[in-house]
């Protein structure tokens, strides 16, 4: 059949039903392009068939081509689920929010618990982040009534600009085997490999508001899903990645230049600061982990610290550290073993410290001592969301670059930065424990070092990418 001949036929004969027919076709072409390419609809465009609601009380609507959640007050978050579970996936969408102060996400291989919180139920797990706030998370992935924060956007900060204020935003969200990345109108945004939850719900949220946020609306539309034949899209070489297996280097990791300083097993990079060799005592390899034991709470008393090996200049380190009650350690870089200590070696500090018990927390100035800060330099970022309870995993990360510029992040969270070598860096030295060295802080290459405070801290996941 002529489709052509036969449409403008109708078209002068009949012209509704020749408008009718074309929408009809034109409407089929795109299912089966779609099917062809092996995405499938979420959502039909009419009804919420194939969805419910989890959590809260907040409805959900359609309009027009959207789904459309209202954001009420006196409810916590609500969702939209697909009654389906999803194990490997592709999920494209689009979102458009209501004001600046609002907030939603996207749920990936999530669960509910209905038997939670009362018999409310509690819905948990990955979401990726919908942040129109000046703080722009968005893309970024917050484990939902779980974990807290995997990827917050300070990790990426490129990608903040991404989303469009008021506008529909295309998402793209990869969960391929242990993988999950997105990407926010074509801009990579996070990436994390887990273990965690293989399958699960998808979700549509909407999040729980002040009075002042009530009804202000979230929209939906476009919502598609491929489930096999998956072909990851290409993500950037720098992009960091939160790798939540332990001592665990991914291909693309390697790929990215960095490697293990610690294995979960063997020491052959570390040594101790008085010799060539490892501690004989003082500390403790099992279970994955490395241990500096409990002694008297002294610096460098027991085992004493430990440094790499190799020495550092333009790098990126990321490891892991799990503090006992009342605990005090550090990571040290840049240390030289120049300087004549009696007690630990000298270097700048990234603070690992149980702030709530232990003194130091309250010394030095303006809390410059607490966890996560330039030691007795500069006081971290106070955000308690960067914080994880005393015994959990911690995510340390200290990134120098070749102009001198050193960030310190907790649990992805940025604590804060500075310039090697600066007038501003060298008036904090000036006020602080480390005046009476020549130039402290501003050696061109210098060790990593763990440190043994008397108390017992744990690290594992040590990982670092030289950068020259």
């Amino acid at each position: 059949m002529n489709t052509r001949k036969t449409l403008t036929f109708f078209y002068k004969v009949f012209p509704a039903c020749g408008m009718l027919l074309l929408c009809l076709l034109h409407g089929a072409q795109a299912q089966t392009s779609n099917s062809k390419k092996g995405w499938k609809d979420l959502f039909d465009g009419k009804t919420l068939a194939g969805w419910k609601v989890v959590g809260g009380n907040a409805p959900y609507t359609v309009e027009g081509d959207a789904i459309v959640g209202t954001m009420t007050k006196g409810t916590p978050n609500s969702f939209l689920v697909t009654e389906q579970e999803y194990g490997d996936f592709i999920l494209e969408l689009e979102v458009k929010l209501e004001g600046d102060q609002t907030n939603s996400g996207i749920q990936t291989r999530s669960h509910f618990d209905a038997s939670a919180n009362g018999g409310k139920g509690v819905l948990y797990g990955r979401q990726i982040e919908i942040d129109p706030t000046a703080r722009a998370w968005t893309g970024g992935v917050y484990d939902e009534a779980r974990r807290g924060w995997l990827y917050p956007l300070d990790l990426n900060e490129k990608a903040k600009s991404a989303y469009k204020a008021g506008e529909y935003n295309h998402v793209r969200i990869e969960a391929i085997g242990d993988e999950l990345r997105s990407w926010i109108n074509g801009v990579p945004t996070a990436f994390v490999i887990d273990t965690v939850d293989a399958s699960g719900i998808i979700g549509l949220q909407v999040h729980s508001v002040s009075d002042a946020l009530q009804g202000k609306k979230v929209y939906f539309k476009n919502i598609r899903i491929q489930t096999e034949g998956l072909k990851s899209k290409a993500f950037p070489k720098d992009t960091y990645i939160v790798n939540l297996k332990p001592n665990d280097l991914s291909t693309v990791e390697k790929n990215a230049g960095y490697a293990l300083l610690f294995d979960g097993q063997h020491m052959e990079q570390w040594r101790s600061v008085h010799s060539d060799d490892f501690p004989a005592k003082g500390w403790k390899v099992s279970d994955g982990k490395i241990t500096v034991l409990k002694s008297d709470g002294g610096e460098s008393t027991n085992g004493g610290d430990i440094i790499t090996r190799d020495q550092y200049a333009v790098f990126d380190l990321s490891f892991e550290f799990k503090l006992t009650p009342g605990a005090n350690s550090g990571v040290k870089y840049f240390v030289t073993l120049k300087e004549k200590t009696v007690g630990s070696a000298i270097g700048l500090e990234f603070q690992v410290l149980d702030d709530a018990l232990h003194p130091d927390a309250k010394m030095g100035r303006d809390g410059n001592r607490t966890l996560g800060s330039l030691y007795d330099l500069i006081t971290s970022n106070r955000d308690e969301r960067a914080r994880r309870p005393i015994g959990e995993w911690n995510r340390g990360r200290i990134v120098v670059t070749a102009d001198n510029k050193v960030t310190h992040y907790l649990n992805g969270i940025k604590m804060l930065s500075y310039e090697r070598g600066s007038k501003e860096f060298r008036d904090l030295v000036a006020l602080s424990k480390y005046k009476d060295w020549d130039n402290f802080g501003e050696a061109k290459t210098g060790h990593i070092l763990l440190q043994d405070h008397g108390d017992e801290v744990s690290f594992r996941s040590i990982k670092v990418k030289k950068t020259k």
